[in-house]
């Protein structure tokens, strides 16, 4: 599975810096939430395709599996 990654030092620092452009900011910040939801979009698809025995080894109950591939990209 992958995980969403923190945004780096460099993305922070061009988010904060001040003499970047409000739309850019923006664009920034967008790019942020879409990268986040798409990485959790294809984490709950690689959950959804586990099989019993690999759940398990995760720590998992299929059902937990399944209530959490079910969620949608926007949940945390």
């Amino acid at each position: 599975m992958t995980q969403a990654r923190p945004l780096t030092a460099d993305a922070m620092t061009l988010m904060t810096y001040r003499a970047l452009p409000v739309p850019a900011v923006i664009a920034l910040r967008f790019a942020a939430v879409v990268t986040t939801w798409a990485a959790r979009r294809r984490t709950r698809i690689a959950l959804a395709a586990l099989e019993p025995w690999e759940l398990e080894d995760a720590g998992l109950t299929p059902e937990q599996a399944s209530a959490e591939a079910s969620r949608v990209f926007w949940q945390a």
